[in-house]
């Protein structure tokens, strides 16, 4: 079992380390990270699950899941053993808006 942080997710990782190091404080980042990669480690192991996302599953797709921490929205897909990251959104962010977008540059690939 792994996780894997796909390259768009690994993106917005860092565009929020940024937001967060000039918003707030390396502490605060620090901790949202862990909060992140803990949470993601108790998914990968099947001890937390998470909930279809919403916009997907109105139109039949349930294979990918969400998950919070207090300040971020994670969208993951376990394939097998491993968990797969496709995309982490701020909950001040247009979650919708970013989600499509994703969705978007996937088809294309």
């Amino acid at each position: 079992m792994s996780v894997i942080i796909l390259p768009d997710a690994q993106d917005d990782l860092l565009s929020l380390q940024e937001y967060m190091l000039n918003k707030w404080s390396g502490a605060d980042w620090l901790k949202a990270e862990d909060e992140i990669f803990d949470k993601l480690e108790n998914v990968d192991a099947g001890r937390f699950n998470g909930t279809p996302v919403q916009e997907l599953a109105s139109v039949g797709i349930l294979d990918y899941q969400n998950v919070y921490t207090a300040h971020h929205k994670l969208v993951y897909r376990r394939i097998a053993n491993d968990t797969y990251v496709y995309l982490v959104a701020g909950h001040r962010q247009d979650f919708p808006t970013l989600l499509i977008k994703r969705l978007l540059k996937l088809d294309r690939h």
